[in-house]
């Protein structure tokens, strides 16, 4: 089994000594030859990748080669896969993202309504650029993308590397979710295989099997109906956040139970709800900022100063072993079925072909192979339309610099609607945005442009 080189693009986030973690409990499937971390915070970085060397070294000693580096050419020459997780604006950009749709009366939540177009119409460029750079040094490396909001970044991708067939964006939300399912089912996550239609953070499951073949929906709807649903993965268990998400996934099946939803789906579904518990001073980027993010530079000073993981708390997450595992059936053919991002091309028979859908593929050294899920009724079908058309003019609005394709998006999406409300949260994050995103611009200054162009 050949052993692969990995680099982890934005390597100084705080989920990086957990994905760490992982690609030692999956060394066996996905075994590898190198580690590279990349990052521009060159400071951010030093301290999670000094711990992550020492853990390497104590629980990973056959790796030949770790190192970091805020070097293009050192971080992605030769490199097999790249892992990509980046933040462009850091999580003081995500908490505007979350306060000024809030103050608006509107959700605020860092991939879903307003805050998802702040901080998508942020990551676009980067990516891009960073792609380019990847593909300057390793023009056959696998990309695997899971930089938020997947759906907005996934469709700017589309459209910018349209025959680059080893980009692949992926989301470990599902994931996450079946955790918890295989909880219930007193099975492990890997044991189970899941029907499942939608875009990123808006989908459902209509079916859960097992690998023999047995159904296991309805004692999966019985179990949250009649005894509710927490969350099981060890990032998020003890999350008061995530704990009050989960719990929503009841209601949602009460009202709605033809399918298993996406937590996601809360935000859409019962908005006014989503506001009305939230606390624009103490919204979830605060709550990262005040309890992850410093409990994980803690736990790497504190590995960094004794020099060891004795006495550590170190755990595997899903975040990461979803993705290593992706990575070994693309690496090895494995023919593995996943959740991932892909192309719509008739799988979901009666939506648009260029959507780009999640759903269940196989992975192959290929690439995906992805199932057909036929025509979706009515209800999901018109839920998914408007959101996607939300997405498509998100990056309608960043290619052609286009402020009313920016409040066309907001004014459809199901957490906004209001047209002047629209207006005036896209104005303010265009204020809190001016470093980071394109210059949007009105009909009539478009117009202008056009005319002088043809003069």
């Amino acid at each position: 089994m050949k052993k692969q080189n990995l680099v982890v693009v934005g390597a100084g986030s705080t989920y990086t000594p957990g994905m760490i973690m992982s690609l030692i409990e999956e060394k066996k499937n996905f075994p590898l030859k190198s580690i590279t971390f990349y990052d521009t915070n060159a400071e951010r970085q030093e301290k999670v990748a000094k711990a992550c060397e020492i853990i390497l070294k104590e629980k990973y000693p056959e790796l030949e080669s770790f190192h970091y580096t805020i070097s293009k050419e050192e971080a992605f020459t030769d490199v097999d896969f790249a892992f990509v997780q980046i933040r462009t604006g850091g999580l003081a950009m995500r908490e505007k993202d979350e306060q000024i749709p809030l103050s608006h009366g509107c959700v605020g939540q860092e991939t879903c309504g307003p805050g998802g177009m702040g901080y998508g119409l942020r990551s676009i460029g980067d990516m891009i650029q960073l792609i380019k750079e990847i593909r300057q040094y390793s023009p056959e490396a696998w990309i695997l993308n899971y930089t938020n909001p997947a759906a907005i970044v996934a469709e700017a991708l589309r459209r910018a590397f349209p025959e680059d067939k080893k980009i692949l964006n992926i989301c470990d939300m599902p994931a996450a979710i079946m955790v918890s399912y295989a909880s219930i089912l007193k099975k492990e996550i890997w044991d189970l295989v899941p029907e499942y239609f939608g875009l990123n953070h808006f989908g459902w499951f209509t079916k859960m099997y097992d690998k023999e073949g047995n159904d296991l929906t309805d004692e999966i709807k019985n179990h949250i109906l009649n005894k509710g649903f927490l969350p099981e993965d060890s990032e998020i268990v003890n999350d008061p956040s995530w704990i009050k998400t989960f719990k929503q996934v009841k209601t949602m099946l009460t009202d709605f139970p033809e399918y298993l939803p996406n937590t996601y789906l809360q935000y859409y579904l019962y908005p006014s709800d989503m506001v009305s518990k939230e606390d624009v001073s103490n919204t979830r980027a605060r709550q990262v900022i005040n309890g992850r993010e410093q409990r994980v530079h803690q736990l790497c000073d504190g590995i960094i100063a004794n020099g060891t993981t004795e006495g550590a708390h170190l755990e595997v997450d899903i975040h990461g072993c979803y993705m290593i595992r992706v990575a070994a059936s693309l690496a090895y053919n494995n023919g593995d079925i996943f959740i991932v991002i892909v192309e719509n091309n008739g799988i979901i028979s009666n939506l648009q072909d260029d959507a780009m859908v999640e759903v269940p593929a196989m992975l192959t050294n290929r690439g995906p192979k992805p199932f057909a899920v036929g025509k979706i009724p009515t209800f999901y079908k018109g839920m998914i339309e408007g959101q996607l058309a939300y997405e498509k003019l998100v990056v309608d609005a960043y290619f052609e610099n286009d402020y009313n394709k920016a409040l066309q998006a907001l004014t459809l999406n199901r957490t906004v609607v209001d047209a002047p409300v629209a207006r005036n949260i896209l104005d303010d994050l265009i204020a809190a945005n001016e470093n980071y995103w394109p210059e949007l611009k009105k009909e009539r200054e478009l117009a202008t442009d056009k005319d002088l162009t043809l003069v």
